[in-house]
């Protein structure tokens, strides 16, 4: 599933080939409904709008039209949106085409798995009260200290489930969860509630560090994920334990494991990224229960 690096990325690609240009129709080039159906309402609502901005929130791709209406694009597992000459063939799996100005370039969105969504909010406020009722949590720059720790101590999850979740921090998937607990130093199945101020802060720190250098690198294309331009990425070169079982880890050499945690597989050092068994005993039981091996 394409986490933050990689939403932000097609944003990055799709804000210069859009900002500025209009949305001159809808086309549904597929009856097979995605996650949210496409309502034909939305066709007239659309048509001749100029696009303002284009935005992320979390896993969210917003493009700003008049009127504060919002085209909202999520691309679950396997969604791609893209700009492409017109003359361009229509790949199987697209679902929309939106003809740009004179019809010279389409913005596409293709998803094979279905999992992903395109909708219109007809004002911000609306889509800022479907962010909210869904609980989406802040964006992971720059978080709050005391918000962190506070959400950490708050759960006896593991840190593998804390991070997945998106109430307490938007945008971060399986991936990045992974190579963010490599970068602090901390195992996955730790107890969140268990981290003293240190560790917290560097899980943190760690995060961001990951997620900006995922970006730099354009995400991670280990499936169907391509940019906006429809360029992969290249972050996947760089995997340090996500996806590396049995590989050696590039610190002390010693195999990568996968284990299944918040039901997710999940790549880890043990050597590196060791439980504590002195000052955390009290909940070491529930940490060995959490800890189901990959076969």
């Amino acid at each position: 599933m394409p986490e933050l690096p990689e939403v932000e990325t097609v944003v990055r690609d799709l804000r210069p080939l859009l900002v500025g240009h209009h949305l001159t129709a809808v086309k549904q080039a597929s009856r097979q409904a995605l996650r949210t159906r496409w309502r034909p309402a939305w066709n007239a609502e659309i048509a001749g709008q100029r696009v303002g901005s284009v935005e992320r929130r979390g896993k969210w791709i917003l493009i700003g039209l008049e009127a504060e209406k919002t085209l909202v694009v999520h691309l679950g597992m396997t969604g791609q949106l893209t700009v492409t000459p017109s003359t361009q063939p229509v790949a199987t799996h697209t679902h929309l085409i939106f003809p740009l100005d004179e019809g010279e370039q389409h913005l596409r969105f293709r998803d094979i798995r279905r999992f992903g969504s395109v909708s219109l909010y007809p004002s911000r406020q609306e889509l800022e009260d479907y962010f909210v009722a869904s609980g989406l949590g802040p964006e992971p720059f720059d978080l709050p200290a005391k918000y962190w720790r506070d959400c950490l101590r708050a759960t006896k999850r593991c840190l593998k489930a804390v991070l997945l979740d998106q109430g307490v921090v938007a945008g971060v998937g399986n991936i990045y969860a992974d190579e963010s607990l490599f970068q602090a130093r901390l195992h996955p199945a730790r107890l969140a509630c268990d981290l003293d101020n240190a560790e917290a802060d560097r899980l943190r720190r760690a995060v961001a560090v990951v997620l900006r250098r995922a970006i730099e690198r354009r995400g991670s294309s280990i499936r169907d994920y391509v940019g906006g331009s429809g360029l992969q990425g290249e972050y996947q070169n760089e995997f340090r334990v996500y996806g590396r079982t049995g590989d050696p880890c590039p610190r002390c050499d010693a195999a990568i494991v996968c284990q299944r945690l918040a039901g997710r597989s999940s790549h880890f050092c043990p050597t590196c990224q060791k439980i504590p068994t002195t000052k955390h005993t009290k909940h070491t039981k529930k940490i060995k229960t959490n800890l189901k091996t990959t076969r």
